[in-house]
């Protein structure tokens, strides 16, 4: 029988309004898991036990008391170290903020424990977020659940770490490149990257930029749409913010796959893939490809994506790092110092080049789906790597000329500013995790996590593609 630390958060959350469940007693559950994976897993960094339990107590007390209770009520949380958590360190995974305490929380972090979230702790980060595995000089690697060893992705790598090893049934995450759905894929669970002003975000440099989203990561779609529910909200300050969809906040529905048309792509057309993630791809695709209407070839025109979004994405570091680079030298790591190296080649030509093909991707894009209703691809390129690579060099032969572009399968989506959504199927090459990229239309997130619902509901039928769970009794320890 599974511990309660190991049920799905709508599980959780329906036990504890129901009076079946108190929230102390589901704390001390993660808790005990906590303290005995952690220690070789390295996703929590810092842990907040004994706020924790307060804050538990606090939420029984409200269940007794009939209270009205907000959806995610007695749900423990782990909160990227990317964001504010009033009174709990936050150090982006560097040594310039090793001893900085926020005095209020972040926004989105605000609405989460307003809907009754019990914040456990922060989730281990590359430094400032940017890197191809989860690593940092105060805290070391976050390690795959799977094989521990093994990358976990970044840059939600913890947050994924912590869901998938049950130690939270809840994380929160954040997507640029790929950095909450690559570690989605990487260690067997569902992750979400939501349309451009779903989730209200003051975070971001640039206002009006559509790459940099929060997003949720859970065991199953159904946690990731429960979590998105507390997520989301409009806010002034963010040009980009909507009102909510009003079916977020509702359960999940199937959705008749039969009335269907998906594109499928093994590489978006310019993407390296290595040869075992295609075949792989395409071995997963034969066993349910017939429940569609269709589902063929295809996928929007991503000429030039590459360039442009390595230009783009040169000024927001130059934005957010150059500043504190000058005022800190040899403060920073390879990533970041070799990122602020080449955005300082960029010119004004390049850059408006970059803008206007990043406008023709998002409108090729939406003409996609004037055709289709979903498009499919691979989550990431390559297998979990080991950890102590900074990033895979070479993909079948091709030299990747970087850390960065072995995720092109993943930004080549954020430059169309489509919603995404990764969801685990089955195993894949060597025995790891492998994870499927849907993309659906813009703006549709509510009913394009209700199709993510049904096709997890079918994979559990179909031998070999359902959710994986690592053995964390971790046998190669012995």
């Amino acid at each position: 029988m599974s511990e309660l630390c190991d049920l799905s958060a709508v599980e959780l959350r329906h036990l504890i309004g129901t009076g079946q469940l108190s929230p102390v007693e589901l704390l001390e559950s993660c808790i005990r898991r906590i303290e005995a994976v952690n220690p070789l897993l390295n996703a929590i960094v810092n842990f907040c036990p004994e706020r924790a339990r307060s804050e538990a107590v606090a939420a029984e007390q409200a269940a007794a008391r009939g209270d009205d209770l907000g959806p995610l009520h007695g749900l423990p949380l782990g909160v990227k170290d990317l964001n504010h958590v009033a009174g709990i360190r936050t150090t982006f995974g560097s040594p310039l903020f090793a001893d900085f305490v926020p005095g209020a929380d972040e926004d989105v972090v605000a609405r989460m424990r307003r809907a009754g979230a019990i914040v456990v702790g922060k989730t281990n980060v590359p430094e400032h977020g940017f890197g191809a595995t989860t690593l940092n000089p105060l805290y070391g690697a976050t390690s795959n659940p799977f094989a521990p060893g093994l990358s976990a992705g970044a840059s939600s790598g913890g947050s994924a770490v912590a869901l998938a090893a049950g130690m939270v049934p809840l994380a929160m995450g954040s997507d640029f490149a790929g950095s909450l759905r690559t570690p989605a894929s990487f260690c067997g669970i569902s992750g979400f990257r939501p349309s451009p002003g779903t989730v209200a975000q003051i975070r971001r440099p640039f206002a009006f930029s559509p790459f940099d989203v929060e997003g949720p990561i859970g065991r199953t779609v159904a946690d990731c749409k429960l979590l998105l529910s507390a997520m989301m909200g409009r806010d002034a300050r963010d040009p980009l913010s909507r009102a909510p969809e009003p079916a977020m906040r509702e359960a999940p529905r199937t959705i008749d796959l039969t009335g269907l048309k998906a594109g499928v792509s093994e590489d978006l057309g310019f993407a390296p893939v290595s040869k075992e993630v295609r075949r792989t791809f395409r071995d997963k695709l034969t066993a349910f490809s017939s429940s569609f209407l269709a589902c063929e070839e295809g996928a929007p025109d991503t000429t030039n994506a590459d360039r442009a979004f390595y230009i783009l994405r040169g000024v927001g570091f130059v934005a957010d790092f150059k500043p504190m680079y000058e005022d800190n030298p040899g403060a920073f790591g390879p990533v970041i110092v070799d990122e602020l190296t080449r955005a300082g080649r960029l010119t004004i030509d390049d850059i408006g080049w970059a803008e206007k093909e990043r406008t023709r991707i998002l409108a090729s894009a939406q003409a996609f789906f004037e055709n289709h209703d979903l498009l499919i691809t691979p989550a990431a390129s390559v297998p979990p790597f080991p950890n102590d690579e900074l990033y895979p060099k070479q993909i079948d032969g091709e030299d990747m000329g970087g850390y960065l572009r072995w995720e092109a399968i993943a930004y080549g989506v954020t430059m169309m500013s489509n919603p995404a959504m990764v969801i685990p199927c089955g195993l894949g090459p060597g025995g790891l995790p492998f994870g499927l990229q849907i993309v659906g239309p813009l703006g549709r997130d509510a009913w394009l996590l209700d199709v993510g619902h049904t096709l997890e509901s079918l994979f559990s039928t179909i031998e070999g593609l359902g959710r994986p769970r690592p053995d964390l009794s971790f046998p190669e320890r012995s």
